[in-house]
């Protein structure tokens, strides 16, 4: 992919200075659209070789452009904060809101290039990264955002004159360090990763554009009106681009789904409901103080009918818990911050960092639920939705996070006769709205909405846990139930991951001490 970026592109001077005041003057314009019209937000990835002017690209962007509406990411090693949340949490938290621009200095693809440079990952591994970062970038785009990505080349004799010549004036010496000249030595091995990454995630919706860096005044020019267009083209567009999705199918021949066959007759007396909650809310006192929970952390996720009893499990929950140690996180309708940004990000800012726990009370679901049902949403959004919620979860298991997900499913009779008793009690009257009467209108509806959401959602990693919740007593302890035992074994599961590991090292000791005591000695003369 680097091949038109080596044959040595150049602008002179006069032409120069002649393209500069109309292109600034029209992506000043292009920019206070965007910023008027809070349409799409813009991400802009600034990679590529060092010394091939990444840094002096985003410093004639914010000479060109206001730089009120522009804000820029620069990542490098995370921080501890960051090392105890999923990798892709710094980059969710720093997305820019529609209306502005975003330009991260470092990505979510630095991680990998380097990994794979270092021989951490495997070229498995890397194309494994590679495709969960298209269908990351493709979640954005389908939210409205506009993606650029720019990797500024240099042949490795152009970046050697490079460094030099930044080395040699007094002004610019700065930027070059012994860590510099090091680099330089990986420079093939660079080559080869990125060259094969940028093809892997070069997509029709994100695609990359390769610079060529030698030329200061070619490379500002490129950039300037590259941004230019594609601001003009996304602003001019009236239909959002979408991935396309199949049409949802379904066919149930016997009329039987997963919530016809809860048993919500399940009871559990008030002596014997007494017992079990103590014993599962001390169970669950004792597992979060495991040394071993202090490298995890929990997600909590709870949806269920309206009157189902999510409230009174949450509380039963944090009863066991230390208050500096968990969040509970209501979720409503989203604010006008939270509207700006993919549906998404309101949840991705709440991952809890090792050793805590995030309640969620309605959660990211939502958008297959409410919104579904609603209309608050088209249906291509709610059907690739599934997908990007089980990317989500996945990310979050697999950096650490025990993801668990209840269900609490009441009768409809039961839900009518909650009702009608919040109505009776002053300190309950809240709980109860216009809105709750009118989605038991579509009761079927969100019954059908809720077995596909289980069906298409319910991982390995996430499972979701179905709570029959017609006796409060009894989903009470079900979800601590489940939520120690789930707890318990992770924790095991550590436990064991780690014991062995610990097995393999003094093995791998002892072949050497013996290798060692078994060689040859030589003799003294």
């Amino acid at each position: 992919m680097f091949e038109s970026a080596e044959i040595g592109h150049k602008v002179d001077k006069e032409q120069y200075k002649s393209q500069v005041p109309a292109l600034r003057a029209a992506l000043l314009q292009a920019q206070y659209d965007l910023q008027m019209s809070k349409k799409i937000p813009v991400v802009v990835l600034v990679s590529g070789q060092d010394g091939a002017g990444k840094g002096e690209t985003i410093n004639v962007l914010y000479e060109w452009m206001d730089p009120r509406f522009i804000t820029t990411l620069a990542f490098a090693q995370p921080s501890d904060e960051e090392r105890e949340r999923p990798p892709m949490w710094r980059y969710w938290r720093s997305l820019p809101p529609k209306g502005r621009i975003g330009i991260f200095a470092g990505s979510w693809y630095s991680d990998p290039i380097r990994q794979r440079i270092e021989e951490a990952i495997s070229l498995k591994e890397l194309d494994a990264q590679a495709d969960q970062i298209n269908r990351f970038e493709a979640m954005l785009v389908n939210e409205g955002a506009l993606v650029l990505k720019f990797w500024f080349h240099l042949t490795k004799e152009g970046q050697v004159q490079r460094l030099k010549a930044l080395e040699k004036d007094p002004r610019t010496a700065w930027r070059v360090t012994q860590w510099n000249w090091d680099r330089l030595k990986t420079y093939d091995k660079l080559q080869d990763v990125a060259g094969h990454l940028l093809r892997m995630t070069n997509t029709p919706w994100a695609p990359w554009v390769v610079v060529e860096g030698t030329d200061d005044r070619y490379r500002s020019l490129t950039v300037g009106q590259v941004m230019l267009e594609a601001l003009r083209k996304k602003l001019g567009d009236t239909v959002a681009e979408t991935t396309p999705v199949a049409p949802m199918v379904r066919v149930s021949v016997d009329s039987r789904t997963v919530l016809s066959e809860l048993d919500l007759t399940r009871k559990l007396a008030e002596k014997p409901y007494e017992d079990e909650l103590a014993h599962w809310q001390g169970r669950l006192a004792e597992l979060v103080r495991d040394p071993g929970f202090q490298g995890r952390s929990i997600v909590c996720a709870f949806e269920g009918a309206d009157a189902a009893g999510k409230g009174g499990a949450i509380r039963r929950i944090g009863a066991a818990l230390d208050a500096r140690q968990y969040q509970v996180v209501p979720v409503a309708a989203p604010t006008e911050e939270e509207r700006a940004q993919p549906y998404l990000w309101r949840f991705w800012r709440h991952v809890p960092r090792k050793g805590h726990i995030t309640i969620f009370d309605r959660t990211w679901y939502g958008r297959v639920l409410v919104e579904r049902v609603e209309g608050f949403c088209k249906e291509p959004d709610w059907l690739r939705a599934y997908t990007e919620i089980n990317d989500f979860e996945h990310e979050l298991a697999e950096s650490g996070v025990i993801v668990m997900k209840f269900w609490l499913q009441i009768s409809q009779e039961e839900q009518l006769k909650r009702f009608k008793a919040r109505e009776q009690v002053a300190f309950k009257r809240f709980k109860i709205t216009e809105e709750d009467w009118r989605n038991r209108k579509k009761w079927d509806t969100y019954q059908q909405a809720i077995c596909d959401m289980v069906e298409r959602t319910s991982t390995g990693n996430a499972p979701w846990t179905l709570v029959e919740a017609n006796d409060k007593n009894y989903a009470r302890v079900k979800v601590l139930r489940t939520l120690c035992e789930r707890l318990e074994s992770e924790l095991a599961k550590a436990r064991t991951a780690r014991a062995g590991k610990k097995d393999k090292k003094r093995k791998a000791q002892v072949d050497t001490d013996t290798a060692t005591a078994s060689a040859p000695k030589k003799k003294k003369r």
